[in-house]
Order: structure tokens, then sequence, then C-alpha cells
């Protein structure tokens, strides 16, 4: 029997990542990806959010962008680029994506994956070549 003043240990995604089909932090795993969703009253809020989730579950040494005004110039492709309807943008640096809410209406509400290293091919299911 565990002592009720037991503390309890949850372990990091970055430790343990989710199981497929279970409910974590506020986020959903399907074994191959973490979501979640950060939606406070400015982006700055969100992102900020967001920053203090990753750091907490153990992927603290990512390089992120500085603040939400420099995560702001990952919503759009590059000049270069042609928009294509129904894709994402956003910020991404294995083994995470960081978009913005497609609606405009919540466009201070951001959406992280995190993608399960110790899959097979993880980096092809991160690209989306699988």
């Amino acid at each position: 029997m565990i002592p009720i003043d037991a503390p309890i240990e949850i372990k990091k995604i970055s430790e343990c990542f989710p199981p497929k089909d279970t409910n974590h932090l506020g986020g959903i795993s399907d074994g191959l990806r973490y979501r979640t969703v950060f939606g406070g009253s400015s982006l700055e809020q969100s992102y900020g959010m967001l920053r203090q989730f990753l750091s907490e579950e153990g992927y603290e040494d990512l390089p992120l962008p500085a603040d939400a005004a420099a995560l702001k110039l990952f919503r759009h492709p590059s000049k270069k680029k042609a928009i294509k309807l129904f894709e994402e943008y956003g910020y991404i640096h294995y083994p995470i994506k960081i978009f913005f809410h497609p609606h405009l209406s919540k466009e201070h509400t951001l959406i992280l994956y995190i993608y399960n290293k110790n899959t097979n091919q993880s980096l092809l299911h991160f690209h989306d070549r699988l």
C-alpha cells in the first residue's frame, strides 16, 4: 500500500512518451506524436505557457524563437514559397512542431506536437514522409 503522503512521480514526456490513446497533461498521444493546445489572452501569453511546458517536460535545450514576435515570423511561408491551401505553417525543429491555430478568431492559440523519438522511423513521421 502506498502511503497517502507519498509523492506521485510523473515522468516527463521526454523520458517516457505517453502510450497510444492516452490523455496526458491535457494533451492526447497516438504513440507517435503528442498533441496539446495553448490558448492565452495574447500570443505572448500562449507562447510563454508553451515554452514553460516544454521546459518542464524535458525539452528545455531545444532552440526556440526568442519570443512571440520571433515566433510570428514563422506564421507564413517565406516570400519565395507559394501559399498552399490547407498547409500548416509554424516553427518546426525535431522533435517538436508549433503551429498557429488556422482560425483567425483564435489567433492567440498555439498547437504543439511532440514526436516520439523512440519509435521506428520517427524522423520520417516528423516530416510527413510516412
